[in-house]
């Protein structure tokens, strides 16, 4: 009995529908990849500190108790946005990752209500002028921009199921790093006009991430990673 020689057509079709394909790249983990993002945060808050007044900084969080749990409020909410953001960056995680810095934000939001109180108890209480307000809001908008773009520059390479809860999680976390480096140049207490300015500012980067964040996500080339 004579065996007939193997077909080599489908190995030949295996070749050549995979000659040219790249190699798959195993994505760091997303925690590391949050903290390589937060590290050029802190980089740029190592800049900004040369240009302020680090020592009076230093006395108003002390003097203050909401001024330092705003602040704690807004760090916790950058790295906390920062790391579910990454996490939703990836096919095989849930949704629910975009809680995660709820509970830090909600810390943030009432410790800077708090600080309203203060303005309004105080007469000496220095409240933001008009002028002053326009320059918060120029700050962390400003700020947020590079911040954004590393971050879904960033995110680009795994493959969001939910493109858009992804691109939002990266603005709260480059518009709540810029409100915290915004503490670095804020010299005066804050007030009603302040925290409207400061959560239309934040809120702007996140509608804008999500729209632009999700589009930019629709428009790449993503090769397959696991």
């Amino acid at each position: 009995m004579s065996l007939s020689p193997p077909n080599n057509g489908s190995d030949d079709l295996i070749r050549h529908l995979t000659a040219d394909l790249a190699p798959v790249q195993r994505l760091r983990s997303p925690t590391v990849r949050a903290l390589l993002w937060l590290t050029v945060v802190a980089a740029m808050a190592l800049a900004l500190i040369a240009f302020s007044d680090l020592s009076a900084v230093t006395r108003r969080l002390a003097s203050a108790p909401d001024m330092w749990m705003s602040a704690l409020g807004s760090a916790a909410t950058t790295v906390l946005a920062a790391l579910a953001a990454f996490h939703l960056g990836m096919p095989d995680r849930s949704r629910a990752w975009a809680l995660l810095p709820l509970p830090a934000a909600l810390i943030w939001i009432a410790a800077t209500g708090a600080g309203c109180l203060r303005s309004w108890l105080i007469p000496d209480a220095h409240a933001a002028t008009m002028g002053e307000e326009k320059d918060c809001l120029l700050f962390i908008v400003g700020l947020s921009v590079p911040l954004s773009a590393l971050l879904i520059l960033m995110l680009r390479r795994a493959f969001p199921l939910d493109p858009g809860l992804t691109a939002a999680m990266a603005g709260l976390a480059a518009a709540a790093a810029a409100a915290t480096l915004l503490l670095l140049f804020h010299p005066f207490d804050a007030s009603a006009t302040d925290l409207t300015v400061h959560t239309f500012a934040v809120g702007l980067v996140v509608v804008a991430n999500r729209f632009l964040g999700r589009r930019s996500f629709d428009m790449a080339d993503r090769p397959a990673r696991i």
